[in-house]
């Protein structure tokens, strides 16, 4: 591959330094390991998104940064909380945001990877999350990695510095990003 794949995360919550935020930059940090460029459109951009409105119309400058975002991504990482056993009205809301994107040769989520990471206070919950983001992946024509992370945050995921205290969850996150790098360099070589 030529360049660096680019690699967009869509993800967290209206608080700042969500666990959810926190595992996203860490699966972008892997991401950019494995040698791709890496995109964060966090919590504080998602909340900040207009509900998304179908009828006819200007669409807000920010609806538009993200469409443009995913247009250009080479690959896609969406982290929710798992909330009430689906995913968030911010997450749900930018996904929902790609419809400005259904006139395009490649619309929505098409011929991209979507890596898929979860938090939420109980293994139910996250389960739950992870099926339904899945499902609206391949409903948006994105093709979901084969790994999907679900974190249980009950018990509080990261240190100080940001990093997983649990190694399996540091695998977790690792592995999304390098499924979604691989299939995106794999792409790239066609």
């Amino acid at each position: 591959m030529t360049k660096r794949p680019l690699i967009v995360g869509l993800g967290g919550t209206v608080r700042a330094g969500s666990s959810t935020e926190k595992a996203l930059v860490c699966a972008l940090k892997a991401a950019e390991a494995r040698g791709a460029e890496t995109l964060l459109l966090g919590g504080a951009f998602l909340s900040g998104l207009p509900i998304f409105d179908p009828r006819p119309g200007d669409s807000h400058p920010a609806q538009q940064e993200l469409a443009e975002a995913v247009r250009a991504a080479d690959g896609i990482i969406v982290a929710s909380p798992g909330y009430h056993g689906s995913i968030s009205g911010v997450i749900k809301n930018a996904l929902d945001t790609l419809e400005l994107t259904r006139s395009d040769p490649q619309p929505y989520l098409s011929h991209k990877a979507v890596g898929t990471i979860i938090t939420a206070d109980g293994w139910q919950a996250a389960g739950t999350t992870l099926m339904a983001l899945r499902a609206i992946i391949h409903a948006l024509r994105g093709w979901p990695t084969p790994f999907g992370a679900a974190l249980n945050a009950g018990a509080g995921l990261f240190d100080e510095a940001g990093d997983c205290k649990d190694q399996k969850d540091a695998w977790q996150l690792a592995t999304v990003a390098e499924q979604v790098v691989e299939f995106a360099q794999m792409r790239a070589g066609r």
